[in-house]
């Protein structure tokens, strides 16, 4: 990561000091999801308060300068494309879940020729398919991760699915876009930072993505075809395929995302086209997709009730702001505020040096052959992305690391920009306070209002069958440690990267 704008931070107890914040949070999260069973995203927002409180007092000198890094952290640039592609997806998944999609996917699943024990075995494995698809169209998991939570999730749970094993093939779809979409920020990301260009990056990593999903889609149909399948609520909504227009809909986000448009300007797209098939089709009202309900006393309000979209409070009726919209995009303000600060603690960590102590002991102690060296990379990058829960920002802050230890062994970028981004991407959406996994998590408790409490799965329960996840980590701890795929500078040279 760039050097910082101020003095670095000093802290009682030296450089490891500095990792107390993010320590901290680990415990709290490991506390509150694994132990507690609760994955309330809010309630890690105060563990990761607490944290970055409990760091205060490890500061020395002058605190204003560890205030300061906190604001710096939550001020970065990647924090904030986070946030603004995780609202917009927000809203246009909330737009097709109230506009009937399920009900249109129900209505397929009612329509196929199978048998509803065989619909449900391979469920699993054909949402991880699409789910992949849609992600590595339009380069966001997190994304996917509410699109399909919101859509697919609730359809497939009310047919008898297991939730839990739904969930983790959604998430593992959402991994797989992550780490092969040309347009995934961990993809920009990785290339740019170890020198190389996206193209050739993500034409060298296609083999181990889909070495990974390939696993995982048989290990999807194993789990389906074994585990015990909810009964479901007995509330199966009835099956619509008007509602399936919002096909259309993905297909516009998709079809942007790929003629390299940015993903605010292809999910606006996709909003805009949602709103029109909403309407047109009359799958949900204008006043469904936004609302304003007025307190009874407001001076004005009641002369603008003539508007679709506005009308007064009564005795059953709350004031304020509704409808699709803003469920969409409310739904993600505790991860939001958690994700500033998870970058803020992870700045901290940086200006104390205690990333660079770990780089500089595994470089003198680790790393001393090129198996050791990318295993240690491996193993290093799944360490941080542990604790920096953002992929992202996990691969910002270990990347001037991979770029060392895989320079003073001459190993390729591309090779360097693969293991940095396939384990970034595949732990984000395994650890049960990682940020892929909350973003999914985040919509469930709205889903129970609507279909029933089997909507909510555990963030620790679904940690084993992340498939894709896991078995990407492990194609790559076997390429490090037996030299499969392993390129050298010399072997290939990039030659793009100015375009970047």
């Amino acid at each position: 990561m760039a050097g910082s704008s101020g003095p670095d931070l000093e802290f009682h107890g030296g450089a490891a000091a500095s990792a107390i914040p993010l320590g901290v949070f680990v415990l709290w999260a490991v506390v509150q999801s694994g132990l507690f069973g609760i994955g309330d995203t809010t309630g890690l927002v105060i563990g990761m308060l607490v944290a970055l409180v409990v760091g205060l007092f490890f500061a020395k000198g002058d605190w204003s300068a560890y205030a300061n890094a906190i604001f710096e952290g939550m001020t970065q640039r990647v924090a904030a494309t986070a946030i603004v592609a995780w609202l917009w997806a927000g809203m246009f998944a909330q737009l097709l879940q109230d506009g009937g999609f399920v009900t249109g996917l129900v209505w397929v699943a009612q329509s196929l020729p199978v048998s509803q024990a065989t619909l449900l075995a391979i469920l699993p494995a054909v949402t991880f398919i699409l789910a992949a698809l849609l992600a590595t169209g339009i380069g966001t998991g997190y994304g996917t991760a509410v699109t399909f939570v919101t859509t697919f999730f609730p359809a497939t749970v009310l047919l008898g699915a297991n939730p839990v094993l739904m969930f983790g093939a959604i998430l593992s779809g959402a991994a797989f876009g992550d780490n092969l979409a040309p347009v995934s920020d961990t993809t920009i990301v990785s290339a740019v930072t170890q020198d190389a260009d996206i193209g050739g990056v993500v034409a060298s990593r296609f083999k181990y993505a889909v070495t990974a999903a390939a696993l995982a889609f048989v290990a999807y149909l194993i789990a389906g075809a074994t585990m015990t399948t909810g009964a479901g609520n007995g509330a199966l909504p009835d099956g619509n395929p008007v509602g399936l227009v919002h096909l259309v809909s993905m297909g516009v986000v998709i079809y942007t995302a790929v003629r390299g448009r940015h993903i605010v300007e292809a999910i606006t797209w996709g909003i805009l086209t949602a709103i029109v098939a909403n309407l047109v089709l009359g799958l949900e009202s204008l006043n469904g997709m936004l609302s304003f309900v007025a307190p009874a006393n407001a001076p004005f309000a009641e002369a603008f009730t003539w508007l679709p979209v506005l009308s007064m409070a009564g005795p059953d009726t709350a004031a304020g702001v509704g409808g699709s919209l803003y469920v969409g995009a409310s739904g993600f303000f505790p991860l939001i505020v958690l994700t500033l600060l998870i970058v803020a603690g992870a700045r901290i960590m940086i200006r104390g040096g205690a990333f660079d102590a770990i780089q500089d002991f595994l470089l003198s102690t680790a790393a001393t052959s090129v198996r050791r060296a990318e295993t240690t990379l491996v193993l290093g990058t799944a360490l941080v992305n542990a604790a920096i829960t953002i992929n992202t920002a996990a691969e910002i802050a270990i990347s001037p690391y991979v770029a060392r230890v895989g320079e003073s062994f001459n190993i390729n970028g591309y090779r360097r920009a693969n293991i940095l981004d396939a384990n970034t991407s595949a732990l984000g959406y395994i650890f049960p306070w990682a940020g892929g996994v909350l973003a999914g998590y985040s919509q469930m408790p709205a889903l129970v209002e609507q279909y029933g409490p089997e909507m909510i799965v555990s963030p620790v329960n679904v940690v084993p069958f992340v498939f894709h996840g896991w078995f990407l980590f492990a194609v790559f701890l076997v390429a490090a440690l037996t030299g499969f795929g392993l390129e050298y500078v010399p072997d290939r040279e990039s030659e793009e990267v100015s375009r970047v």
